[in-house]
């Protein structure tokens, strides 16, 4: 159980970047099975509430898996609607969120998951009171890598 810990904690201080990733596993391995224990991702202040960031590495199957949770001060966004060549889902742990997608926004309730397809703009925003918090879940393949 110590090796997990320490495998988990050397890819959360790792993760802001793919090359500190490449770091913690060195030779170009994939990102193996792991547990990852929420204790020990630790958030990190942003200027629209904080992120933990727990890894973000090639697997077998994707140029890149990446996770991390958000969570949004009330009547912030992360970012303008925007896209990239990834896809994404957004599992809303809690709060009152929207999701721009489609030209549109759209409640969002807890517990909800939201899809954002490969380029197609999208973003999320809290239109609660109290802060929302939500998981993320990138993936980039080799069919959205270019040059293959």
């Amino acid at each position: 159980m110590r090796a997990v810990r320490a495998l988990g904690l050397a890819l959360l201080a790792a993760a802001p970047g793919a090359a500190a990733v490449g770091a913690v596993q060195p030779d170009g391995l994939l990102m193996q099975s792991a547990v990852f224990l929420w204790e020990s991702s630790v958030p990190t202040p942003t200027a629209v509430g904080a992120v933990r960031r727990v890894f973000r590495a090639p697997t077998a199957t994707l140029d890149e898996l990446e996770y991390h949770v958000t969570t949004l001060e009330p009547g912030r966004s992360p970012h303008p609607p925007h896209t990239h060549v990834n896809e994404e889902v957004i599992i809303v742990k809690e709060g009152s969120v929207e999701a721009w997608l489609n030209g549109e926004w759209t409640p969002v309730s807890t517990g909800s998951l939201i899809f954002f397809a490969s380029n197609v703009p999208h973003t999320v925003r809290n239109t609660g009171t109290t802060p929302a918090t939500y998981h993320v879940i990138n993936w980039r393949s080799p069919a959205a890598t270019p040059g293959r």
